[in-house]
Order: structure tokens, then sequence, then C-alpha cells
């Protein structure tokens, strides 16, 4: 474009004609991303130095002058050697000193260029053992450097022929332009490759220093322009490519962990996706195994995960928190957590592999979004929770459970419970108007999801605090959930830290509070690990609840930040 516009303007005004580009485009432009866009390109610096360096040049071809030399650089050589065999003074060893300088080099080299007006790349000579009927064969020479060249070989299964397999987004190979997938390699360096396995091939490509000269056949196929890619995906595991024997080169793959926010460049292969980290300045992609690909080796890998639900257990300590509390009377004489149940199409998680996330930011006349805390019980959620709710009323809010039992003489109704009959509580059971429910002496006891409503549209931040396998429930556009697993400290700092504690969830025959036993530390730790094993793809922020003070702080600053910050969320939230 630049070329085309030096042709019809005035070549010393080429800079000024960019600068004020953008200016003379606005009206013609939608949007304002596009604006910005144009105004990015045109305001480039780099691109300024080029133009200007252009400029130059064509002022220079205009005049026509004659150089003193073309060879500044080779007498700059001679000098040295002549000024080593000289008594060396001060003078003569500065001028040594000067004449080495890699900048003072280049300097000389790019002279001599202008001189000889070689702009132009020097290609390699033509080799002279060409068979007649390679009458299409190219001879291609890239200058390596401390990045792969990024693109991959394989050999063809019909003809025994090493071909190019794919080309690597952003990497040396593309940038270039000359090679392309489905051209065969007949040489690398002069060393024939038709009978060499592409792992030698590779070897050799690994060693050669500096250009590296190719000959290839060039593929038939014409090879659709493909734009740089616009989806982005939340990786929902570890991958490292070095431990991943399936992937045709490791040195091509892309490692990524749990949470990471990936740029999907190609999904050509069915196979093996390739992708970069989001917001990485390093134009080049890397291999990842796809998500069709990663569900299945997942789903053969771990069957005994997929089918087997995590249950409640019904032990006097329960590992499992639930998600509203029973009145302080009701809890003095229950030994034992009754057991929440859910609907069975949520008993079995999906694969976790990648979720298509898109930016969110909060707008000023939208609800907040609902904020769901899960973690095992006597990690102290609850303290937490509460702290929050003292911190500011007006803000965070929690839902009122809903019950079967008679509503006693204290109490007022939608204050400590919503009193409804059994039949009616059976009824929005099988409505799925639960998000969690429950049965203690014959009474029933849950959570709505009209209760959740209720909160988000006081205009505060809904608190909600559910086992594990819920969470996926609430994965909807209408609530948004941000949720936060509150991990327990190592079992050392439990131990310290929860000694002279007293359990909650836990009561004596007189109803008062235990203290923690080491059976509860140690199912505190082995609930946390399944709940992170299992359901940690689900989870958008992870607090080790070590010290209540500390871990409040970042939790109030977690806070303070979904309100305001930009955040990856599921696509479908926002395009359902």
């Amino acid at each position: 474009w630049v070329t085309g516009l030096s042709g019809s303007a005035c070549p010393c005004c080429l800079y000024e004609l960019l600068v004020a580009l953008p200016a003379q485009l606005q009206p013609h432009v939608d949007s304002q991303e596009d604006l910005t866009f144009l105004w990015d390109v045109f305001g480039e610096k780099s691109l300024h130095s080029l133009v200007k360096i252009h400029e130059k040049l064509h002022y220079y071809e205009k005049q026509n002058p004659v150089p003193v030399l073309q060879g500044a650089a080779a007498l700059a050589n001679d000098l040295a050697e002549e000024l080593q065999n000289k008594p060396l003074n001060s003078e003569i060893r500065e001028l040594l000193k000067l004449l080495s300088k890699p900048n003072v080099k280049a300097l000389l080299s790019v002279h001599d260029t202008v001189a000889q007006k070689n702009y132009d790349p020097v290609l390699p000579p033509m080799p002279d053992d060409i068979d007649d009927e390679e009458d299409s064969v190219k001879i291609i020479r890239l200058v390596k450097n401390r990045e792969p060249l990024g693109a991959t070989i394989k050999k063809d299964e019909q003809t025994g022929a090493i071909v190019v397999a794919r080309i690597m987004r952003g990497g040396a190979a593309d940038r270039s332009g000359l090679i392309h997938v489905g051209d065969e390699l007949r040489e690398v360096n002069g060393i024939l490759v038709e009978d060499k396995r592409p792992e030698e091939i590779i070897q050799i490509l690994a060693q050669s220093q500096g250009a590296i000269t190719f000959k290839i056949i060039p593929s038939i196929k014409e090879e659709t322009p493909s734009k740089e890619g616009k989806m982005f995906i939340k990786a929902l595991f570890d991958y490292d490519p070095n431990e991943d024997k399936a992937i045709p080169c490791k040195e091509a793959g892309l490692s990524f962990k749990k949470g990471d926010i990936l740029q999907i460049m190609s999904q050509d292969d069915a196979t093996w996706w390739q992708a970069k980290h989001e917001g990485d300045a390093n134009p080049r992609a890397g291999l990842i195994p796809s998500k069709h690909f990663q569900e299945r080796r997942l789903a053969l890998r771990r069957p005994e995960i997929l089918v087997q639900p995590l249950k409640v257990s019904n032990r006097k300590s329960s590992g499992f928190r639930r998600s509203f509390r029973l009145s302080r009377k009701d809890k003095k004489t229950n030994k034992s957590m009754y057991e929440c149940k859910r609907s069975d199409q949520y008993d079995t998680a999906d694969v976790p592999t990648y979720e298509e996330v898109t930016p969110y930011r909060r707008q000023t006349n939208e609800k907040y979004r609902l904020v769901v805390l899960v973690g095992p019980v006597g990690v102290g959620l609850n303290e937490l929770k509460r702290k929050l709710l003292i911190s500011d009323t007006q803000h965070y809010g929690v839902t009122v459970p809903h019950t079967t039992r008679p509503r006693r003489s204290q109490e007022s109704d939608g204050v400590e419970y919503i009193f409804i009959s059994k039949h009616l509580f059976e009824t929005d059971v099988q409505n799925n108007k639960f998000i969690e429910y429950g049965e203690y002496k014959n009474n029933y006891y849950g959570t709505s999801i009209d209760s959740v409503r209720s909160v988000l549209a006081k205009n505060k931040v809904c608190l909600l605090d559910v086992q594990p396998h819920t969470v996926k429930h609430l994965r909807t556009l209408e609530f948004k959930p941000f949720v936060i697993f509150i991990k327990p400290p190592s079992i050392e700092r439990l131990r310290e830290t929860r000694k002279n504690a007293k359990i909650i969830s836990s009561r004596d025959d007189q109803g008062a509070a235990k203290p923690f036993t080491e059976d509860d530390f140690q199912e505190m730790i082995k609930s946390a690990q399944i709940m992170e094993s299992q359901y940690g793809h689900l989870f958008d922020k992870t607090i080790v609840n070590d010290d209540l003070a500390v871990a409040f702080n970042e939790l109030k600053t977690t806070f303070d930040k979904l309100e305001t910050d930009t955040h990856w969320v599921p696509v479908s939230w926002l395009h359902s």
C-alpha cells in the first residue's frame, strides 16, 4: 500500500501523508475499533522510521550523487590490519577500538549497500544439477535465529515423500511466506532427505546455524488465506508438551496452566490446534491438543472420575458444606448432616478441557454477579462470609432458606426461614426451583433459585455457600457466578492455628461446639483435594485460609476487582 501511495504522491511528502491518513479516512470508518486500529498502524514509530528511510533513499536516487567509494567496510578492514603493524600510541588504539565496534561495522556495511544501490536481498545461485522434470523446484533460504523455524514435517504414507505438515502461525516460516503446507522437501543444506525419517531431518535443522537452504517442490493445492484467530479459550487443565507422547513435535508445543487464557490461531488440524497465550507479544503460535482430541484422551484415561459422583458423607464431621444453615435449636440434636439431593443431570461433570471465553466488565446499571463460595467443613468459610456481611450490610446479602418445619414463636417468616408446606416444597422440587435441598427429621430444608434472585434484585452482592457439584447448575447468563474456593492450609498449619478453635458443625450431647480433632483435619484436607481435583476447573479464584484476617483482605480485594475490572467469562453468557 505504501508503494502504491508513493507512485501517486510526491515521495518526499509520504511521511506527512501517512500522518494525515487516519483523519482523512475517519468519515469512512464504521466503528471506533477500526479507527483505533488505523491510528495504531499509521502512528507506529517503526513505520515512520521506514518511511523516512524510504524518502532519504528516493532523494538519493533523484540527486544521483556519486559516492567517494563503494567499499568502505573493506577499506576499514585493510586500515585496521595496517595499523596493527604500527607502533601503538593512544590515537591508533582509539581508532582500532572504533573500527572494531559492531555498530560502526554495520554503518559502513549499510553505506556500501547504498553506494552500490544493492537494496534487494541476494538469492543463492540456482543449482546446476536440477533434473529437467523438476521445473517447479523452489530454492528457499531462511536465516535461522534462536527461534524455531515454525513448521512441522511428516512422511506421506502413500508416496513416502517428506512434506510440510503444518506452518505455525507467526513463526519464521509463516512470516517468510515461502513455505506452505503440502510442499515436498527434497534437500536441506544440500543433504538429500528422501531416505530419512522426519526425526533425522529435525535433527539436521537443529544443528544448522545461520542460513538454511531448502530445496522444495511446491504443493499444487491452493491455500486459503486465514485471518488471525479471534477465538479465546480458558484452559481447564495443565499441559506440558514435553510429557505428551502424541504431539507431532515437542519443540512446537505450547505449555499452559489451568486457568490460562489462550488465543486460538488455527483450527485447521482437527487434532492439534495452534494457539498462543493471550497478550503475548511473541506472534509465534504453538501446538495444543484440540478440544475433541483432549476430551477423548481424558475420557479413556480417567473413566472412574467420570462415572463416580461425589457423595456427601453422613459422618458427624462431614467433608462437604451445606448451602444453608439450620437454626441453632435445630442443630442441638443434629448428630449427622442431612444429605443434599441433586438432579442426576449434574452428577457427572463434563471432561474439563477448554471453555470458550470473552472479556466482560460489569456495567453500572447491571445486577451484581452471584458470588459462590465453596470449601470443606471447618475451613472458615462461614467466618469469612460473616465478616463480609458485617463490613457492609447494604452491599452484601445472603439467601433465606425454605423449610417445612413448623415456625417457632420467636421466629419470623422470611427472616430465619421461609416456611412452606411439605406439599408445596415437593412441588417446587419437581419444578427444579431449588438449588439444593435436604431432609432432616422428616422436614425439608432448601435454598431456592428465587431466594438468590431476591437478593440480587435489591442491588446487593449475593453470597451463596453451596456444595461443589451445584456450581455447574448456577453457571448461567442470569447469574454469571464468580466461584471462590476457600482452601485449607497444610495439615501442620491446621494443627497450629485451629488447636483451640471449635467446629460448629459437630456438637456434643449437650449441644456445645466441639473442638477440632485430628480426624477433622485429615478429612478437611482430603475433602479439599477431592473438590479441587473434580471441580477445580469451575473455580475462578482460590484463597488459602491460613490466617483469617489475611484471607478476608484477599477476599475483599477480589470482590472490589470483580465489580470494576474486566474478567474472562464463558462466551455463552454474553451471546445466549
